[in-house]
């Protein structure tokens, strides 16, 4: 960790790394999700998929985690030029990563994805990729292609979905893949030498405390790179909205986010890299909370609790026991 930080930043990974400021450029590629197709059906039916009814992600909304940045750009070309000029007045960056963000952006044939990756990477100087996808929708050939870019010279990560590692909960927001799913996932990512940032969702129906430490366990045992925790957003028009609207779903304050955090961080290990705490949906896609938690506020906040508590990040990890052959 950085000196004087309790929590590995990403921020503070970047600078260390390249030397300089580096930004993410996002891109919305147009990539759909299988699981929606899986839960819509030919013809906009429900489908059934291992004899249970499919709804997708209960809590995703229409633009697929679609950066605010891009705003209606559809052209990638466009959204490219439009974000590097952002970033270089804004951040007054010097390096760039080139950021498949939007929907799951493995979701295509081999050679298509080839075709849209190179393309988009010779649309500025980037000097990394990331893609962000599901654990279900990386076979053998989109791992070897990614292991293809890092080859050339590009630093690969795969920002990877598991928002809980208990299968009850999976079920219940309708994910449509198991944690056994995650798992192998990140080991043939691991294998082929790719990062990996898993994603977790904080605050999802039927979770508690009790079962964030047991996602952090499980992210500490397969020792991911990366981590990005969100808390949870009721974005418009998403099955997890008219659940709370009915009454049936609480919302948690602030407060128990910031405590989730310090002891989910504690079980870590001090080298995973934190690239996120909190969820940035803008308004007009978030119905509740009303008032999101700021970023930046966040991370000063997850410091000073910290250092009040006596703790750190890493502070209760375990190494995981080595497998007798």
């Amino acid at each position: 960790m950085h000196a004087g930080s309790r929590i590995n930043r990403y921020a503070d990974y970047l600078r260390e790394h390249y030397g300089c400021r580096v930004r993410r450029v996002p891109v919305d590629a147009g990539f759909g999700c299988p699981n929606r197709q899986l839960a819509h059906g030919p013809g906009g039916t429900t489908a059934v998929h291992d004899g249970k009814l499919a709804s997708g992600c209960s809590y995703c909304d229409a633009t697929g985690s679609r950066a605010p940045i891009l705003g209606s750009l559809s052209s990638v070309k466009e959204q490219v030029s439009g974000a590097l000029a952002f970033l270089r007045a804004r951040y007054s960056a010097d390096r760039y990563l080139l950021y498949f963000q939007a929907n799951t952006s493995t979701y295509a044939p081999v050679d298509q994805l080839r075709t849209l990756y190179d393309a988009t990477l010779a649309l500025g100087d980037f000097m990394g990729l990331i893609v962000s996808t599901r654990p279900d929708c990386l076979d053998k050939e989109t791992v070897d292609l990614l292991a293809a870019y890092k080859d050339r010279g590009f630093e690969v990560w795969v920002e990877l979905g598991l928002q809980s590692a208990c299968d009850e909960t999976l079920v219940r927001i309708g994910r449509g893949h198991e944690v056994v799913d995650f798992s192998d996932a990140r080991q043939r990512l691991g294998r082929a030498g790719i990062a990996v940032a898993a994603h977790v969702i904080f605050g999802l129906p039927g979770e508690g405390l009790d079962e964030i430490m047991k996602t952090a366990r499980f992210l500490a045992g397969l020792g991911v790179e990366g981590i990005k925790i969100h808390d949870l957003h009721y974005c418009r028009g998403t099955a997890l909205l008219n659940e709370v609207l009915l009454g049936e779903l609480p919302l948690w304050p602030k407060a128990l986010h910031l405590e989730a955090c310090s002891r989910f961080l504690e079980l870590m290990p001090g080298t995973t890299t934190v690239m996120r705490l909190c969820s940035d949906n803008p308004p007009d896609r978030r119905a509740l909370p009303r008032r999101q938690i700021e970023k930046a506020s966040l991370y000063r906040e997850l410091e000073v609790y910290m250092e009040n508590h006596g703790t750190w990040q890493g502070r209760l990890f375990k190494e995981p026991k080595a497998i007798q052959l």
